[in-house]
């Protein structure tokens, strides 16, 4: 074998080692980043999850909203993207508890069961306004003692939590897409699907609640959304007695 050809032969077995630790890298790269994601979301592979979905107020029996139907399409990319499987439930048949599988509630109290009890019992420091009747406070959020009031399709308001139970032997997170409007459940799931690694990364498997503003959603759809507040320590503790009826201070779009 003359120079020229061992020169050739040891190119080609560099190339190759080099081609194959640089795939070996990339291999572990995307594993790690994957494992990631399925522990924040609590989807290792080829577990289930439950999608619990608010009925629309008029048509079929099982109608969701437009937008609701967004926010499941973006919560199923992540599933899918976990090696994992979702089973849709409507909120008023969602009849167990939590924990065993990882659960994604979407819509506001008024119309998902499921998210008035999540309220209820996991954020006692939140109140939602759920009135029928038209008044200035009417779908507005009290979290702690601030409350935030709707400007539909200017600026409103939701919730992001992510919750685990920390009596239960199960370790599965709930997240919660709590929204003052239909689209604005979308804009958290959007904004969830957007910043996941940066939030598990700040949270890594603990709980959190953010408080989300949507604004001018009538022109820019659930695009546009910032983060108002880490509210986790005020949704998580119970509301006095006279905070529900004078919180101190309101938000309001100008």
């Amino acid at each position: 074998m003359n120079d020229d050809v061992r020169n050739i032969v040891l190119g080609v077995v560099a190339a190759g080692i080099s081609a194959a630790l640089g795939w070996i890298a990339r291999t572990y790269l995307w594993r790690r980043k994957l494992r990631r994601k399925q522990a924040f979301f609590g989807l290792p592979d080829n577990s289930e999850s439950l999608l619990v979905v608010n009925r629309g107020a008029a048509g079929p029996e099982f109608a969701v909203m437009r937008y609701d139907v967004f926010a499941l399409l973006e919560l199923a990319a992540l599933i899918k993207d976990c090696n994992a499987h979702a089973q849709i439930l409507p909120h008023d048949t969602a009849r167990q508890g939590f924990g065993e599988r990882t659960e994604f509630c979407v819509g506001g109290p008024a119309s998902n069961r499921r998210m008035a009890a999540h309220l209820s019992s996991l954020l006692p420091g939140v109140r939602v306004n759920v009135d029928a009747e038209p008044s200035p406070d009417r779908g507005s959020f009290l979290v702690g003692s601030e409350r935030y009031r709707v400007e539909s399709g200017k600026e409103e308001y939701a919730l992001l939590a992510r919750l685990t139970a920390e009596r239960s032997q199960h370790t599965r997170p709930v997240f919660l897409f709590c929204g003052q409007t239909s689209i604005t459940n979308q804009a958290t799931t959007r904004y969830l699907a957007r910043h996941h690694e940066r939030l598990a990364r700040k949270y890594g498997n603990n709980s959190f609640v953010l408080l989300l503003k949507v604004i001018n959603s009538q022109a820019y759809g659930p695009d546009v959304v910032e983060m108002v507040a880490d509210v986790t320590r005020a949704a998580q503790t119970p509301l006095p007695a006279a905070a529900t009826a004078a919180p101190r201070n309101s938000h309001r779009a100008s």
